[in-house]
C-alpha cells in the first residue's frame, strides 16, 4: 500500500515536499516513481528512483527543479519540488515498479499506485 502526503496550495516560485509511505517488507527492492495528472490530461511521468537510490530519471519539464529521494529504512520516497509553476498543478501519484533497477518512465511498468495528493500552484 502506498500513501502520499504533502500536497497543498502554493504560490508560483514556492516549494512543496511530497512524501510516499509504503507498507510491506519488499519496498527496498522496488523502483519508485512519481507521476501526475492534470484535469483533462493523461497521467504523465515526473521522476523515478531505483531501489538503491543510485539511479534517478526526471521528465524534462521538472529537471533541475524537482528532486526524488528515498529512505529504505523508513519505507519512504520523497519528491522535493522547488520553483513551482502553475503548470505543475495536478494530482501527484506515487507508484512502485517491481524491477528495482529499472528507471522506466512508463506507467504500465508500475504495478502499485497510491491514491494521489493534490498540488495546486497559483500564479
Amino acid at each position: 500500500q502506498l500513501v502520499e502526503s504533502g500536497g497543498g496550495l502554493v504560490q508560483a516560485g514556492g516549494s512543496l515536499r511530497l512524501s510516499c509511505a509504503a507498507s510491506g517488507r519488499t519496498f527496498s527492492s522496488y523502483a519508485m516513481g512519481w507521476f501526475r495528472q492534470a484535469p483533462g490530461k493523461e497521467r504523465e511521468f515526473v521522476a523515478v528512483i531505483s531501489w538503491s537510490g543510485g539511479s534517478t530519471y526526471y521528465a524534462d519539464s521538472v529537471k533541475g527543479r524537482f528532486t526524488i529521494s528515498r529512505d529504505n529504512a523508513k519505507n519512504t520516497v520523497v519528491l522535493q519540488m522547488n520553483s513551482l509553476k502553475p503548470e505543475d498543478t495536478a494530482v501527484y501519484y506515487c507508484a512502485a515498479d517491481p524491477f528495482g533497477d529499472d528507471t522506466s518512465p512508463h506507467p504500465a511498468d508500475f504495478g502499485s499506485w497510491g491514491q494521489g495528493t493534490q498540488v495546486t500552484v497559483s500564479s
